[in-house]
């Protein structure tokens, strides 16, 4: 049976993740329970040896580090991960009125498997910014935390071929069902208005939104022995999850960060995302001078946390025979002669000695040489910062779609690992 306390805390993260901002907010809790201060850019910094800070930006970026004490080496271990995951998103005019039926218009964001969207219980969360009484701009999380709307299917009747070939077009089909006879002056803000004053908020005026559908369905353990976790934005959650425990576990007095940016699904091209400024800022900011900032990143080691994709048992043509990981047989490192990955030999050989210190599984993933590779935060961070790097994650099936599935045994190997990689004085 797996090791329930741990999981029960990966359960419950996710489910008070549904959106980017609710995972950061999730995370600046628990940050602050362990101690973390935050940092605000527009202060003047006051750092000090040993000092455990955070900072966030947009709402849906975190960075978290630890300095070294005045007796450790001047350099940091560092964990990357994602806080977005494919999902669809609300328009900014959405309201469809169709046949007395009450619809949403949505945009598919990233590379989301889109058929199991369809007949599922879905529930609305995201950012929304009101006026509030005093006229003033406010920012609120919202969750509806119940299901207000789905996707139905196509009765098969009405489409003897729904079985072969069929795609989805996310124009006309995806429109969310939100209700009946709600009026032909529907409007989605005053159902968030109220939604927020119900809630306790003072709003006057819902300006503006970013809101997601989510799976309503919570994580589960499943299998005759439980050996799987089935659940939403496992990919990439978990690595986030992992990353936040193993560094709140270290007990070390070397330098650690971890970093949780967003739109990674999307190309990581954003003021949040791992192609934009944020990371670096930090660093400049902690090192001032560029000398140090190169001498500390040169011994600097960086790990890119994101899921990897096992081998499927209906589809295992899919997979390089050779490099095929297997669920609850540990973390995987991910490897491209491409650089859609960032590993290599000694990054990998680094961490291949870390697992085998504390007695941990380890695999490798290589894609198969006639397909193409998905990629990560690493090759970008690595390109940035110089810093040596390794791609590894958790494997997983089903990646992309509305729930996706780990073994359930990999969340709390990964941590082990990756906490042992913060703790770990390593050099080659």
């Amino acid at each position: 049976m797996p090791q329930r306390t741990y999981l029960d805390g990966l359960m419950s993260f996710i489910s008070d993740s549904p959106t980017p901002f609710h995972a950061v907010a999730s995370m600046v809790s628990q940050f602050r329970a362990a101690g973390y201060s935050q940092l605000d850019v527009s202060d003047t910094w006051q750092l000090e040896a040993g000092g455990r800070y955070f900072i966030t930006r947009n709402d849906s970026t975190i960075l978290a580090f630890q300095l070294p004490q005045k007796n450790a080496l001047q350099r940091l271990h560092m964990v990357g991960a994602h806080t977005d995951s494919p999902c669809l998103k609300v328009k900014p005019n959405p309201e469809i009125r169709r046949k007395g039926y009450q619809q949403l218009g949505v945009e598919v964001y990233g590379g989301a498997l889109l058929h199991p969207w369809f007949d599922r219980d879905l529930s609305l969360a995201g950012r929304v910014v009101s006026r509030d009484v005093k006229g003033q701009l406010v920012r609120h999380l919202l969750d509806f935390k119940r299901p207000v709307a789905c996707i139905p299917s196509l009765a098969i009747h009405l489409d003897r071929e729904a079985n072969k070939d069929h795609s989805v077009n996310p124009q006309t089909d995806l429109p969310v069902l939100l209700g009946q006879s709600l009026g032909d002056d529907f409007s989605l803000r005053s159902l968030l208005a109220d939604e927020l004053k119900a809630n306790g908020h003072k709003v006057n005026q819902v300006i503006d939104y970013e809101l997601s559908f989510y799976d309503f369905q919570a994580p589960a353990l499943v299998g005759i022995k439980q050996e799987f976790l089935a659940a939403a934005r496992l990919d990439n959650l978990l690595s986030c999850y992992i990353g936040l425990t193993a560094m709140i576990g270290a007990q070390t007095d070397q330098g650690m960060l971890l970093i949780c940016n967003d739109h990674e699904e999307v190309g990581s091209q954003s003021a949040e995302g791992a192609q934009g400024s944020f990371l670096m800022s930090v660093l400049q900011r902690i090192y001032p001078t560029a000398e140090l900032l190169h001498q500390v990143l040169n011994a600097s080691t960086f790990i890119s946390a994101d899921n990897a994709h096992g081998v499927h048992p209906n589809f295992t043509n899919k997979h390089d025979n050779q490099h095929g990981p297997k669920l609850n047989q540990g973390p995987v490192i991910k490897v491209n002669a491409n650089q859609r990955y960032a590993t290599n030999a000694v990054t990998s050989a680094m961490v291949k000695e870390l697992a085998a210190q504390v007695d941990l599984p380890i695999q490798t993933f290589v894609v198969r040489s006639d397909m193409g590779c998905g990629s990560t935060i690493g090759p970008i961070t690595a390109a940035q910062l110089g810093v040596r790097t390794l791609d590894l994650g958790v494997p997983t099936f089903a990646m992309h779609s509305i729930r996706e599935l780990a073994g359930s045994d990999d969340a709390q190997t990964t941590h082990k690992l990756l906490q042992k990689f913060f703790e770990t004085e390593m050099t080659v």
